[in-house]
């Protein structure tokens, strides 16, 4: 599998089809903020792994009751709560696929197949369950439940091996030694201006407003943007870093994403000043 999998990633055949479908979601969930909703901004964490879990946990138990006897009727019910439930479950994977990279793109429309594979023979399980056919429809159940295991399996690889919508830029964190970090003379920070320095080689943004300066790991959650290099915006009436590269925004005050394709926030460090000096740690 470990090999199949790369292959599919270097698989550049794959990308005239995947170019094509990413125009098609990004033509169809236009609005910023039904992507922003679908992305999980409103709650700082993708959505997409949350709301897989209902139409996994309702199809495994209904494979559960499959196997136990006089558990038609409510096997049936899971079937159908997890059919239904996987359709705006797809609709947030889709919408994250959309603003991922081609390799992760391209491993992304594999993982799809494969559970668009599951969601039919789960449909046509439900059709025969309600038509009384709960032979055939036990028989595509177990077989639905083998292809999204699979798809489950290609989605692991895709936020695990790949990192795909997993937080980019937490990791620095542990490549910074504890203790305070002497960061600038506050004397020398310009108001309202972006910043970078680095804290034991990790690079972080500065912000003043005031006497306030927000320090920010600079590397964007998203796809590693650096922060450094983004504008500074005013949305909903809040100061905002803006990633240069796919426009995901997050607070200067708080680090919350604001705006996508990341869903998760962005780690700001505490801050202290001594001797007038702007000093930082890890949180």
């Amino acid at each position: 599998m470990r090999a199949l999998l790369t292959k599919v990633e270097q698989a550049s055949g794959m990308d005239r089809a995947g170019d094509r479908l990413q125009r098609v979601v990004l033509s169809t969930l236009r609005p910023r903020r039904l992507r922003d909703l679908l992305h999980g901004v409103t709650l700082g964490h993708p959505l997409h792994p949350a709301m897989v879990q209902v139409p996994v946990g309702a199809w495994i138990s209904a494979a559960v009751l499959d196997l136990m006897p006089g558990q038609r009727r409510p096997a049936t019910v899971l079937v159908g709560l997890g059919t239904a439930s996987a359709v705006p479950a797809a609709v947030t994977g889709l919408n994250d696929w959309a603003a991922l990279s081609r390799d992760q793109r391209r491993v992304g429309l594999v993982h799809a197949a494969a559970n668009t594979v599951g969601l039919g023979l789960y449909a046509g399980s439900l059709a025969a369950r309600l038509s009384g056919r709960h032979g055939v429809g036990r028989t595509l159940g177990f077989l639905g439940l083998s292809a999204v295991s699979l798809g489950a399996y290609i989605g692991g690889h895709l936020a695990y091996k790949q990192g795909a919508q997993v937080n980019q830029s937490v990791s620095e964190l542990h490549r910074i030694s504890d203790g305070w970090h002497s960061l600038a003379d506050m004397a020398s920070l310009p108001q309202r201006a972006l910043i970078t320095r680095e804290v034991d080689d990790v690079s972080v943004i500065l912000y003043r407003h005031g006497d306030e300066v927000t320090v920010m790991l600079e590397r964007c959650p998203h796809q590693s943007g650096p922060l450094g290099e983004g504008e500074v915006q005013e949305i909903d009436g809040h100061a905002c870093v803006v990633c240069p590269w796919h426009g995901s925004a997050f607070r200067l005050n708080g680090g919350e994403v604001v705006q996508g394709p990341s869903g998760n926030d962005q780690q700001i460090l505490p801050t202290r000043i001594q001797n007038g000096v702007l000093q930082t740690r890890l949180p």
